[in-house]
């Protein structure tokens, strides 16, 4: 049966009439040492223009090499043909091993046991022998070409709402280095890269295609960022975690969707990504029908090759791959854009499109406002992956100053029939030529079914632009895989699992459990969770002060962890009497300490010397004394209410040495005797 559903209203796509399928892959950053040197982990958030001048840079070629069976990967032969150019920085803690010029240490077993642990959590099945693999990898982010990935763990299992989904496997492998800056050259892009994220371990979490619904996906990204979380051994911020999707319908193919950072937007980027391969499956079927082809089967399982690879001759010979150099129908063109390319050297090429006029499309909005799918914003895509800004086609031409007779004149130069379509791009010849190739392979794909392929989420000012993807590179074979000769294969021991199993962290559940039986609010449980303050908290509560919950985890939601052991023990003084609540910032900014008994020792003593002391009883009765002398009337007036603006003149009177609560308890107390 053909399947249902209009592309223009992605929400209301049925995934099980679709055949919809859908797992996730999460990279998260480990907070341990780099996985194959012993340089710090320390990230530099530095930008191209902050880099320090004595930072080292290198500059290189990276080429793909044949994997284990002999042969070359297809993603990996793809980013070699980009021709591009790296520079490398060098920051401090990047050493000869990030530079590729010595072999790699062992795992640092650190990082080893926290993924264990997170199989653990996930009633995953673990190897017994840990073997590093290459993963080819050239666009740059690796120095040495490859990334380094050990299988862990398979077969685990994650818990939600809407049901059991399975993971796969689990890896350790190595962060990538961070891009700075991209840059066009009339003889290829150089691109710069620092080193600094470069090596950091990496935990790869795949699930199995379970994920039942888009809504699920969003669901089961956050019950799995939750518990890496829970193991308290992972990095927070931006950029700390990653969730690539894994989306098909079965009218499409299995497409892996990039940049997915924001988990609100998950579910609406598949559910786009959804609509644009019914809309490519559809596309396929209407060329194939004028070309009176075999029509492509609703469900991917029922493909037969022969047919395929009938249809793939016909469309290779119905749209060749020719390029015609069409300066002389440039002459007389207005376009500022075109000119000042022109100008700058750029060849105008272009190339035919039999029977695909109307099918290109031009840009139109969907129902909730993000671009339709078309053949031409695909075109675009696989164009620019060759460096290019874009290309120009004729289903949105006449625009961006090219005319009508523009168009007019190109179409007769490339002799075209009423049906065709063309396409142009203006870069330097070898430039124009790679990213038109692309465009002619695109639209020969467009005769079958969507390629596999790695896709990202369009992004501006750093969020997702609509939920709509552009194409990054061909999906990666097995080619890419073969083993690292540099590392030992290590055994897991039954010993080792075992002690992993037996001291596996609180669950967030269990944690939250265990705050709410303290004498702190919910308000605050919540906010010491989400913050990563429990443990912090509870060795306070428990330990040799034996701080008062209330007002230790106060003192930590407001002042941080910066330097744990000093609030701590000016949190026990201000609690005890012995200093003011002035006093705790200077104090605890100021103290290098880490013994108690030194840092109570000079806290006094610095307290002392800098008025830092509470007042005494006597004090703060004759400081409010006086101020309910001088504001009778307006005790008069607010009765009890007049507590709280009466507490700020009492301790501005007394020099900010008071203690909140006494004063607080001191007013009560009077101006409660004075209406009797």
């Amino acid at each position: 049966m053909e399947p249902l559903g209009d592309v223009s209203n992605p929400t209301s796509l049925d995934p099980d009439s679709l055949g919809f399928m859908c797992g996730l892959e999460i990279h998260q950053q480990l907070a341990t040492g780099k996985l194959h040197s012993r340089m710090p982990s320390e990230l530099y958030e530095f930008g191209i223009e902050d880099i320090p001048e004595d930072w080292n840079h290198s500059e290189r070629r990276l080429r793909a090499s044949q994997g284990e069976g002999g042969k070359i990967d297809i993603a990996a032969r793809f980013e070699q043909r980009r021709n591009r150019t790296f520079v490398y920085v060098q920051p401090p803690n990047a050493g000869l091993i990030e530079l590729d010029e010595a072999p790699p240490l062992p795992h640092d077993q650190e990082a080893v046991d926290v993924v264990l642990t997170m199989s653990a959590m996930l009633h995953a099945k673990p190897v017994p022998t840990l073997q590093p693999m290459r993963k080819t990898v050239v666009d740059g982010s690796n120095t040495s070409g490859f990334q380094r990935t050990t299988l862990v763990s398979t077969n685990g299992q994650l818990l939600t709402d809407t049901g059991e989904v399975g993971v796969s496997v689990i890896c350790l492998e190595e962060d990538s280095a961070r891009k700075l800056e991209t840059k066009s050259t009339p003889e290829g892009e150089v691109v710069t890269y620092t080193l600094d994220r470069l090596g950091l371990p990496l935990v790869e979490i795949a699930t199995d295609p379970d994920i039942a619904t888009p809504e699920h996906a969003k669901e089961s990204a956050i019950a799995l960022g939750s518990l890496l979380r829970d193991t308290r051994r992972v990095r927070r911020g931006l950029g700390s975690i990653r969730q690539d999707l894994n989306v098909s319908i079965a009218c499409g193919d299995r497409v892996e969707i990039k940049g997915c950072q924001d988990l609100e937007w998950i579910p609406r980027i598949i559910r786009i990504e959804m609509a644009r391969q019914l809309h490519m499956y559809r596309l396929a079927n209407q060329l194939r029908d004028e070309a009176k082809l075999p029509p492509l089967p609703p469900n991917r399982r029922d493909t037969e090759i022969t047919i395929e690879n009938r249809v793939a001759i016909a469309a290779k010979s119905r749209v060749p791959m020719e390029f015609h150099d069409i300066s002389e129908s440039l002459l007389s063109c207005e376009s500022t854009m075109v000119n000042n390319a022109l100008s700058e050297g750029a060849t105008p090429l272009a190339v035919r499109l039999p029977g695909f006029k109307g099918k290109l499309g031009s840009k139109s909005p969907d129902q909730e406002g993000a671009q339709l799918p078309r053949l031409g914003r695909e075109l675009a895509s696989a164009a620019k992956l060759a460096g290019v800004a874009g290309i120009f086609h004729s289903d949105e031409l006449p625009s961006y100053g090219i005319s009508e007779e523009d168009v007019i004149t190109i179409r007769t130069s490339l002799d075209l029939s009423e049906s065709d379509a063309f396409a142009f791009c203006l870069a330097p010849h070898w430039q124009a030529k790679l990213a038109l190739e692309s465009v002619i392979e695109r639209c020969r794909m467009a005769y079958h079914r969507i390629p596999q392929e790695v896709r990202n989420v369009v992004v501006r000012k750093g969020q997702p632009d609509d939920g709509t993807t552009t194409a990054l590179r061909p999906l990666p074979g097995g080619a890419r895989m073969y083993p690292e000769t540099d590392i030992p294969i290590q055994e897991i021991s039954i010993e080792r699992w075992e002690t992993i199993c037996s001291n596996l962290p609180l669950s967030s559940d269990q944690r939250l459990q265990r705050l709410f039986e303290l004498d702190i609010s919910h308000n605050q449980a919540e906010s010491i969770l989400n913050g990563e303050l429990d443990d912090i908290l509870f060795e306070g509560i428990e330990g040799d002060l034996a701080l008062p919950a209330k007002a230790w985890a106060s003192a930590l939601l407001e002042f941080g962890t910066s330097n744990v052991p000093a609030l701590s023990v000016a949190i026990h003084l201000k609690e005890t009497g012995q200093i003011t609540r002035e006093g705790i910032i200077p104090l605890v900014e100021e103290s290098s300490l880490k013994e108690t008994t030194d840092l109570i020792h000079w806290m006094l003593s610095e307290a002392t010397s800098r008025g830092f002391i509470p007042a005494n009883n006597s004090e703060v009765e004759d400081a409010v004394d006086a101020i309910m002398i001088e504001k009778a009337d307006f005790i008069s007036e607010r009765g009890m209410s007049a507590v709280g603006p009466l507490m700020g003149l009492v301790m501005q009177r007394l020099g900010g040495s008071a203690d909140g609560k006494m004063v607080s308890q001191v007013l009560r107390e009077k101006i409660s005797k004075k209406n009797l």
